[in-house]
């Protein structure tokens, strides 16, 4: 009997490693511009985690410009901003996961509440989704259900702003949208406005979704803020601001941004600037920015020091044109760079100690890449 009780307590303690040993996969999705014409429009990758290399696995069909992609908190289902760039209302789609084949399964489409859809963050209780309409400059909110169907939007908030660049700036354009770390806020990067808006979410109230004024931001005019990420601590937030080619750094507490400093992110200076996405390093010891334009083309690498400023490194050339978004891998080891004009998408090593870039040999071949997300799976 005691001997059973041993063997036994043996195997449930073995249990975790085992599980900690099971084979993963990490799969990376891809949204693209069509054309503004249905095609497969999603392209799903293999990536490997130890040599950086990528195997297609599958593909959509039938999408329009899914130029923007998010992950359920759960992994089952992904979610697409569609018909961008079209000069009607946009949409939102989802889709089914299955991770083993690499194959995903269109759920349903919903109006996105506005044109040109651009972003979209998702609740960590995986019930809302909220998007951000660049052309039509609103906010939309939206419910979800466990199937991973949407409901129609719930709210939908538009604005009206205007700033000093009259060629981009004539109306108000939502960028992003971003859950603060708690899930209570949500921060919305106005280019057109020179604005970072705030809204509230309560799951539990009659009025789930509520602008809250008092914590705008109000950008230098002219910045044109896009896209939007917080320090793992949640103790600072960081925006990139595409107009002015520039990071902004802010320190974070309870809904409240107040700006601490603001670098340039490109290599020179330069007549236009457009600055595209944000990310930091799960350590957050380093940020990473995009920066677009044929005599730029680079991810600006910038150390982070424990008062959450920021400090240049380096300037690593993307091996391409117009890098619209990047994502760094599960690992931390890589970062891939979806380079939108010249189709492709290049695989950089990433120091983890010193967070500098090299260039490796893995490239892919994909038409007008404009997002890119990745998770890691279990095989079985």
């Amino acid at each position: 009997m005691i001997k059973r009780i041993y063997w036994l307590l043996f195997f449930i303690s073995l249990t975790p490693m085992l599980n900690a040993q099971s084979p993963t996969k990490t799969l990376l999705f891809v949204g693209t511009y069509t054309n503004e014409i249905p095609a497969s429009g999603i392209y799903i990758y293999e990536f490997d985690e130890i040599n950086g290399s990528l195997k297609k696995l599958g593909q959509g069909s039938n999408i329009t410009n899914p130029s923007y992609l998010n992950i359920s908190p759960n992994g089952e289902y992904l979610y697409a901003c569609t018909e961008t760039k079209t000069p009607y209302e946009g949409s939102i789609s989802s889709f089914k996961i299955d991770s083993l084949s690499g194959q995903i399964y269109p759920i349903n489409v919903k109006a996105s509440g506005g044109a040109n859809p651009v972003y979209i963050d998702i609740h960590h209780s995986g019930k809302y989704l909220v998007n951000a309409n660049y052309t039509g400059g609103s906010v939309s909110l939206f419910e979800m259900n466990e199937d991973g169907s949407l409901n129609d939007s719930k709210y939908i908030f538009q604005f009206k702003d205007s700033s000093i660049n009259k060629s981009r700036q004539e109306s108000s354009h939502i960028h992003s949208a971003n859950f603060s770390p708690d899930f209570k806020f949500v921060y919305l990067p106005d280019l057109g406005a020179d604005k970072i808006r705030v809204f509230e979410l309560h799951p539990e109230s009659t009025k789930q979704f509520i602008e809250n004024k008092s914590l705008e931001v109000k950008t230098k005019p002219g910045s044109g803020p896009r896209h939007f990420t917080f320090h793992p601590t949640g103790k600072f937030a960081y925006c990139i601001e595409e107009l002015s080619g520039t990071v902004c750094v802010y320190s974070y507490f309870n809904g409240k941004l107040s700006e601490i400093q603001h670098v340039k992110s490109y290599s020179k200076t330069q007549d236009t600037y457009g600055s595209a996405d944000i990310h930091i390093s799960s350590d957050g010891l380093y940020l990473y920015a995009s920066n677009r334009w044929i005599d730029e083309n680079t991810i600006s690498v910038f150390s982070i020091s424990k008062n959450g400023k920021i400090k240049l490194i380096k300037h690593q050339k993307t091996g391409g044109e117009h890098p619209r978004n990047f994502t760094l891998d599960p690992s931390g080891k890589f970062l891939l760079v979806a380079n939108q004009i010249s189709n492709n998408i290049v695989v950089f090593k990433r120091d983890i100690k010193t967070g500098i870039l090299s260039q490796t040999k893995n490239e892919i071949e994909v038409p007008n890449p404009s997002c890119l997300k990745m998770r890691r799976y279990l095989e079985n």
